[in-house]
């Protein structure tokens, strides 16, 4: 795998990151949050798959992260108020960004159609007047820079009284974050024209160079018109990775600044002046400023974490299970050979036994994860079965911290899928049916999951009408599945709905009515070897 393959990995993976942390923004502004701080998490979750994808010529992705963010910025900017339909569709976007990312990762097709679609009814929200620069066109391209380093170049001309002057001072370690200064000026560019002179007097001998540091500064002027807000943002995803500077500038008081004194052993240059920055760029921070973003979410400064191949954890496993293995041999050895216990080899032994056991849950807590990016895979599925059935559905969910094994979170997806389908589905009754009998026309599914002696406890609930257990037994005797003499218990009914081919569904629909359903539910558990249980 070359250099741009392991970036263009990387990007997908800290997509996964900024779908959920979408996800969970969105959730939150729909149960009423409206904390100005999660609406810019939101568009910063958007901003940055858009900037990464732009950084691939992910067009598609590009153009609806483009037309979501906008509309987004109206929210974030007070223009638009995030209504019950408006975060319905901002949901059902963040489900269309997820495919999106998906099929760009697979190389797949995308449905132009549905792109166009959900992009016209975006923009049924935005202001014409008030509205982003369009990017139905764009189409992200190489770009060739012209650093035309004159030598005896006049310094730029002074700024008007009211400009903008910008000093961008990059950290050594800018480029290592992911980031470029070229992407933030092109970025710059887009809210109008700028006069730049860059400083490189902190440049090594090429033999001396590191090419992975950032030497370059850079001195900008910038029109009146534009916004402070505007141009901060900007910068907001490496305001950490640099030294910035924004100031109001007037003739009077705003010389061009000295030009630092070098410390290197080549001769000091003169600034270069950068030209043809391409007008019809877009390109965002790229994709390694989502972990500032995620910084900023949580209100305090992220825990550092790594990604390993989970090959590599079962193999240290593996030998943690021989290294136990070992330790139970000598304890018998020692026993067997007569030593007393207290004696310095068999204390000694105890320490290393305590020690194996500490060792061997570190390493097994480390395949263990939270079950929050299962439930929010969940929050989909309840969307997409609410708009099947034209019910109102809200998914509540608790224990999200809850930490479970890679490995069973990965087998219960599905059967927490036809759980959550048959809720919605089975359980909740219609809206008129609801009112009828004198509760909220919005049906609620609740999934949780807890620690209980000793135990991982996930259940699914809904607050619908419940098992019609006359009905299950009758449709179990029309399909020859009980005799229409035996008599069952409430409990053997409710496990009727676990048989091959059992449905209550009268007709056939994109969810049920075809028998396959619990049944690979209660397979699907058995195979995890897990238990499960049906409560009322």
């Amino acid at each position: 795998m070359d250099t741009m393959d392991e970036i263009r990995e990387t990007f997908f993976l800290e997509c996964e990151d900024l779908l959920q942390d979408l996800e969970t923004g969105l959730t939150s502004i729909r149960d009423g949050d409206r904390d100005p701080e999660k609406v810019n998490s939101v568009f910063r979750a958007v901003h940055s798959i858009k900037g990464g994808a732009g950084a691939f010529a992910l067009n598609d992705l590009v153009r609806f992260a483009h037309k979501f963010e906008t509309t987004l910025d109206e929210v974030r900017a007070g223009r638009l108020e995030p209504q019950t339909d408006l975060i319905a569709l901002f949901l059902r976007s963040a489900d269309f960004l997820a495919d999106l990312v998906a099929s760009a990762q697979s190389g797949d097709q995308v449905d132009g159609e549905q792109i166009d679609h959900l992009i016209s009814e975006l923009e049924s929200f935005i202001d014409s007047d008030n509205a982003a620069p369009s990017a139905e066109n764009f189409v992200f391209e190489p770009i060739a820079l012209d650093f035309s380093l004159d030598f005896d170049a006049p310094p730029p001309p002074p700024a008007e009284d009211g400009n903008w002057r910008i000093t961008l001072s990059p950290h050594e370690n800018l480029f290592a974050r992911g980031n470029d200064s070229v992407l933030l000026l092109r970025a710059l560019r887009l809210l109008g024209d700028y006069s730049v002179t860059c400083d490189w007097s902190d440049l090594l001998l090429l033999d001396h160079m590191d090419c992975e540091k950032s030497y370059l500064k850079w001195s900008l002027t910038m029109p009146a018109m534009v916004t402070e807000t505007a141009i901060r943002e900007v910068f907001e995803f490496v305001e950490d990775e640099c030294d910035l500077k924004i100031e109001r500038t007037a003739v009077s008081s705003a010389p061009r600044p000295a030009p630092v004194e070098t410390q290197t052993p080549s001769k000091q240059a003169p600034a270069a002046s950068l030209q043809a920055l391409h007008e019809d760029s877009d390109h965002g921070p790229s994709p390694g400023a989502s972990a500032d973003a995620n910084g900023k979410d949580a209100g305090k400064a992220p825990k550092a974490t790594v990604r390993v191949e989970l090959d590599r954890v079962d193999r240290l496993i593996n030998l943690i299970g021989e290294l136990v293995i070992n330790q139970s041999m000598l304890s018998q050895a020692v026993f067997d050979a007569g030593f007393p216990p207290n004696s310095p080899l068999a204390g000694g032994l105890d320490e290393f036994k305590q020690l194996t056991r500490d060792i061997q849950e570190s390493v097994m807590s480390i395949r263990a994860q939270p079950v929050k990016p299962l439930f929010q895979r969940m929050s989909r599925i309840v969307r997409e079965a609410s708009n099947a059935t034209r019910k109102d559905v809200r998914l509540v969910t608790e224990g999200e911290s809850t930490e479970v094994d890679k490995i069973v979170i990965e087998r219960l997806s599905d059967p927490l899928t036809h759980m959550i389908r048959n809720a919605v589905d089975h359980g909740l009754e219609s809206r008129e049916k609801r009112e009828a009998a004198g509760k909220p026309r919005e049906g609620v599914v609740r999934l949780s999951a807890m620690h209980r002696s000793g135990r991982v406890i996930i259940e699914v609930s809904d607050d619908g009408a419940g098992i019609n257990r006359p009905r299950v037994r009758q449709i179990a005797i029309e399909k020859g599945l009980i005799s229409a003499d035996e008599q069952l218990t409430d409990g053997e009914i409710d496990n009727l709905l676990f048989m091959p081919g059992f449905s209550t569904a009268s007709e056939v629909s994109n969810l049920s009515g075809r028998g396959v359903g619990m049944d690979v539910v209660k397979k699907s558990i058995q195979a995890a070897r897990l238990s499960s249980s049906v409560f009322l």
